[in-house]
């Protein structure tokens, strides 16, 4: 065997989720939803005759983990694997509850947890040397999330206390709508107001240095601080205005949400823009010029064009943060998936908080892998 062909990232992430499997423990078998409990491992968990198949694909993918042949074998196993997991440790739940009482709950412990991430890694290192195209690359992750949602809704996995807990919240999915719609709410006024501005303060190097160092200062304004700031005039602009107040402009809730968020977003969206415009080549707008292109031609068929991968880059970080932010903005009234992590932490209830804080990752997750698509596409990347 010639050391050539060993895949050292491979070696490592597999070895990383063998270990993480084996030495740590999978689930813990708790009395009740708050009490801790009995912190288990994968094989006293599942039994040997449940483990079987998942042993046998995490032996094939640690194997093929070790060489940097057979990349798309490689990719399905990783993938049957992830999946495998998720319905080893459903069905593992389901075991340990049938002998346990009514109230026992079954969470999921930190080996559960890291395979998760160390498979993650690998197929996002399978794909990295397969070099998938964009839209491959995406159709991977959206096939990877149809097969987990699929899984989890023909009830692979009810008995977890994870999945207990997302039954028994029935306003879930109103405040999945609520989170996407602060996010939305907050990013699309400042793509309206930033790449103009963006755009103004790369021709003007006067109001470039006004507007910079005001945007530098909201943004390092701390999240908390910035609601409580924005919660007095909003009350005040409320009690004085009746007609603010019924249309939802207050205090507390919706409103303060999303001016901070906005607020947030200004920085990364002008300086991306006018970061963008900065770098396309002088020759590009002389030529353009000497083809006769008006000023407005240009903008819009060769400098917007050009600067657009960079634009999109400043969006991505406004939509990954602003995704988090928002959780925060439940200590406000926002709503949205905060409202969880925020009652669960009050009812030191795990698994609440996970319930709160694994969807808003996903969501800013999968909101980056599209806009990483897009970007690929705006610069060549061929479809």
């Amino acid at each position: 065997m010639k050391f050539s062909n060993l895949d050292k990232v491979g070696s490592i992430l597999g070895f990383a989720l063998l270990l993480s499997l084996f030495a740590l423990p999978f689930v813990s078998l708790q009395p009740n939803r708050i009490m801790p409990g009995q912190r288990l491992g994968l094989l006293e968990a599942t039994g040997f005759s449940l483990l079987t198949p998942l042993l046998l694909m995490l032996v094939l993918t640690s194997l093929l983990s070790l060489f940097k042949k057979a990349l798309g074998a490689r990719l399905l196993l990783t993938f049957m694997t992830l999946l495998a997991l998720i319905y080893t440790a459903g069905a593992g739940a389901t075991q340990l509850l049938a002998k346990a009482s009514p109230l026992a709950r079954v969470s999921l412990d930190a080996g559960f947890w890291l395979a998760i991430f160390w498979l993650a890694l690998l197929l996002t290192d399978v794909a990295i040397k397969l070099a998938l195209r964009p839209l491959p690359r995406l159709a991977l992750v959206a096939l990877l999330v149809a097969a987990v949602m699929a899984l989890l809704a023909f009830g692979h996995g009810n008995d977890l206390s994870l999945l207990r807990e997302y039954h028994n919240q029935t306003d879930f999915w109103h405040q999945a709508i609520r989170h996407l719609q602060l996010s939305l709410g907050s990013i699309i006024p400042a793509i309206l107001v930033g790449i103009p501005l963006g755009v103004r303060c790369y021709r003007s190097a006067g109001l470039r240095a006004v507007v910079f160092p005001v945007l530098n200062v909201l943004q390092t304004i701390p999240s908390l601080a910035m609601f409580g700031l924005l919660m007095i005039p909003l009350s005040l602009l409320a009690t004085s205005y009746p007609l603010l107040a019924d249309l939802g402009i207050r205090g507390i809730g919706t409103a303060p949400a999303v001016i901070a968020l906005f607020f947030y977003s200004l920085l990364p969206i002008v300086s991306n823009t006018a970061l963008g415009f900065d770098r396309i080549d002088a020759s590009v707008r002389e030529a353009a010029t000497g083809m006769g292109m008006s000023a407005g031609q240009r903008l819009w068929q060769i400098e917007f064009p050009l600067a657009m991968p960079v634009i999109l880059t400043g969006m991505r970080v406004v939509v990954t943060m602003n995704i988090g932010l928002v959780a925060v903005a439940a200590l406000v009234g926002g709503g949205g998936f905060g409202t969880y992590i925020f009652q669960g932490l009050g009812q030191t209830a795990t698994d609440l908080v996970i319930l709160g804080a694994v969807p808003t990752l996903l969501m800013a997750f999968l909101f980056a892998i599209v806009i990483d698509t897009l970007i690929a596409l705006q610069k060549g990347g061929k479809a």
